[in-house]
């Protein structure tokens, strides 16, 4: 039986895996995927599938592909003064603790809600703003 549920649930995440990488963002990646499992497989098609989907939609990031151009346009749209930074911006760098403003995410965007934005040479970028890290740059 449980050689029959894995079986069922590789095939399921092969099948959704072309038409999960397709998707635009998390929550569409995971409902195609997951209709595409269900589809293949039943229940646990619908749990690998919706997985995939998902990993997939986001493509490795906190704002989904169809949420970053969007994103910029607030930024830009909102005047944000850019902060200087000596250093290359990339993920991973924490930043000054003073002298850098951090502002909410409007929830239209789907970042958590403890991750903050702001501006640096230039270039919008997600923070954890507890420990100041860069979580993501949005180019």
């Amino acid at each position: 039986m449980k050689t029959k549920i894995l079986a069922a649930a590789t095939l399921a995440a092969i099948i959704a895996l072309p038409l999960a990488a397709q998707a635009q963002g998390t929550v569409r990646g995971a409902q195609e995927g997951a209709d595409a499992g269900a589809h293949a497989a039943g229940p646990v098609g619908a749990i690998v599938g919706g997985t995939v989907g998902a990993v997939a939609g986001t493509v490795g990031g906190i704002l989904g592909v169809d949420d970053r151009p969007r994103f910029r346009e607030y930024v830009v749209e909102e005047h944000v003064p850019s902060y200087t930074y000596r250093e290359p911006v990339r993920s991973g760098v924490v930043l000054p603790e003073e002298g850098v403003t951090y502002y909410e995410v409007p929830e239209r965007f789907h970042v958590r809600h403890d991750y903050r934005y702001t501006v640096i040479n230039g270039h919008a970028v997600l923070v954890e703003p507890h420990t100041r890290r860069v979580v993501e740059v949005i180019d």
